[in-house]
């Protein structure tokens, strides 16, 4: 065994608008590295969260977890029992059952199942009787007040000792990675400012990560038509967004297109009644570039209002939007795709066919207006075939929430799907059914080591949430089993101080390489739903790190850096 104590707890519930019973009544993880103080994993939220149930009409039955236990298994896996309640009733009125989940790394973890209906063996007999007996005795976990003193609401389980590898992979998986050098080599030989103006300087941070920063460098003193050796200075470059970048403006989706950078988000300044459009040649110029009318209500006769989420995407030679509209009730939302014309001006509406609704292969719609809406639909490509994800939700004859699907999609007719739609994801989670069943705005996330989906959840307040998908590349896309849900979210309204509510992501790539993150959060609790931009860094893992803020991306002491340069 390791030196390294990790604690499983669950924390007191606190106000319903920032870290509700759903949240609280989840297993979380504090880590001790030096045998004094416990400090908390993933900024305090929960790990694992049990899945619901469903009811007899499909409907889903929301659980909620409560007494943690964590074993360490003797191959080096590990399990968990805890108490599975029922989130949506009283605790004097909640039926309770023993659950029981296993995991390879504390970092991912399936569900086992009821105790109660587990084969019986004397392994699990012998867990149950420690589990039981812990908590009979009022949960003595033999960590102090002391020890928990800096985590918020902590209801202490028990405490197991991990090896480091474990340790590390925690902390990998659970901690915000933050800049703590900038590497450069000591010398280099160059024959112009241009070829010095390449070399860029490599950011790491304490996860072991790392990432590459455009320098600024000081030439003034530099003589290039002179052999010699020079003590270069330079500054480290980093594009600076205040958030909000745009206020009253939700969903957003930043798509890059013949050279050029385009802003478009779902417009709560006048509930959802129209489009803008933006351009500039950089992504930092659209901050503030004019504002042009793509859509509104008016516009055509089938349209008349909840225009949402709108998203650019590439489709073969072609550039399209996808977006929500509804001919004028709520309950006949349904995903939409307008075209622009070849050789047309994004910029310019008239440019843009009119939204087709998103059909089946055969050319049925896909879902019956007025008992289901459809939308958030987004498209990637991935290995010559187009892909579609989006969310579904059906109200009658009685509301399951909304639910992701996904298919393929006909390139020459995007609003077509080419094949069946299969389900891939139910808001199971007490994260993602938080005052609302909700599954939506899915967005893929494509590297060289994996295929990411974000999507988000619960009710679009300030418990909105991103969760995560992970295929491997090869995998069978269209079946469900291919795709790894995180059980917990990758970013909330604790991820970053001011930001509350933060959800639906769209990527874009800039001509540096780097990729952003465009998302709606609030500036405030009650504050209105508006954009903001943020770089996009991966772990040392290889997994998405959303809350990457600039000072921990790149420390202020860190932003000047030196070299030796010699002139050819």
């Amino acid at each position: 065994m390791g030196k390294i104590a990790v604690l499983c707890y669950t924390r007191k519930p606190l106000e319903d608008a920032v870290y509700a019973e759903k949240l609280a009544y989840s297993m979380h993880l504090a880590i001790s590295q030096d045998g004094e103080a416990f400090w908390p994993l993933n900024r305090n939220q929960g790990v694992l969260f049990v899945k619901a149930t469903e009811n007899p009409d499909g409907t889903l039955g929301a659980k909620s977890l409560k007494k943690p236990y964590l074993f360490a298994l003797e191959d080096g896996s590990f399990a968990v029992i805890a108490t599975r309640t029922e989130a949506d009733r009283p605790a004097w009125a909640s039926a309770e059952e023993l659950i029981f989940f296993t995991s390879r790394d504390l970092i991912s973890y399936e569900e086992a199942g009821p105790v109660a209906l587990m084969e019986k063996t004397d392994r699990l007999a012998a867990m149950l009787a420690e589990y039981q007996s812990f908590y009979e005795k009022g949960g003595e976990s033999g960590v102090s007040a002391e020890e928990i003193s800096g985590i918020t609401g902590c209801v202490p389980g028990n405490r197991i000792c991990v090896s480091e590898e474990v340790g590390n992979l925690l902390l990998v998986h659970l901690t915000t990675p933050v800049n703590v050098a900038m590497e450069l080599p000591e010398r280099i030989c160059v024959s112009s400012a241009q070829e010095l103006s390449e070399v860029k300087a490599t950011a790491r941070y304490s996860d072991g990560s790392t990432a590459m920063k455009q320098v600024a460098w000081e030439t003034a003193a530099v003589d290039f038509t002179k052999p010699g050796v020079y003590e270069v200075k330079g500054t480290v470059q980093q594009p600076h967004y205040d958030f909000p970048i745009a206020l009253n403006r939700a969903d957003p989706c930043i798509g890059f297109w013949n050279g050029k950078y385009y802003f478009i988000a779902t417009n709560d300044a006048d509930n959802n009644h129209t489009l803008y459009i933006r351009e500039a040649d950089t992504i930092a110029g659209l901050v503030n570039a004019e504002e042009v009318l793509l859509l509104d209500s008016g516009t055509y006769p089938y349209i008349g209002g909840l225009l949402w989420a709108p998203e650019f995407h590439v489709v073969g030679e072609d550039l399209y939007i996808f977006h929500a509209a509804t001919p004028g009730e709520f309950f006949w939302e349904e995903s939409h795709v307008m075209k622009l014309r070849r050789g047309g001006n994004p910029m310019c509406a008239a440019d843009w066919s009119e939204p087709k609704r998103v059909v089946r292969a055969d050319g049925s719609e896909l879902c019956e207006a007025g008992k289901t809406i459809t939308l958030d639909m987004t498209c990637f490509e991935y290995g010559g075939e187009y892909y579609a994800v989006w969310s579904q939700r059906q109200f009658l004859p009685v509301d399951l929430g909304a639910w992701l699907y996904m298919a393929k999609l006909n390139p020459e007719e995007p609003w077509k799907l080419s094949t069946e739609p299969v389900l891939l994801s139910k808001p199971e989670y007490g994260w993602a059914n938080n005052h609302t069943f909700v599954d939506e705005g899915p967005f893929a996330l494509i590297t060289d080591e994996k295929i990411f989906l974000t999507f988000s959840s619960a009710a679009v307040d300030s418990t909105y949430v991103v969760g995560l998908f992970t295929a491997e590349h090869g995998a069978d896309l269209l079946n469900p089993a291919s795709w790894k849900k995180s059980n917990f979210p990758i970013l909330t309204s604790r991820s970053v101080e001011g930001e509350y509510g933060t959800g639906h992501n769209a990527y874009v790539t800039d001509e540096n390489g780097d990729i952003w993150n465009t998302y709606h959060a609030r500036p405030g609790i009650n504050a209105p739903r508006s954009s903001g931009v943020r770089r996009v860094h991966f772990n040392a893992a290889g997994y998405p790190v959303l809350d990457l803020t600039e000072e921990k991306d790149v420390a202020p002491q860190l932003k000047t850096v030196k070299m030796e340069v010699e002139v050819k």
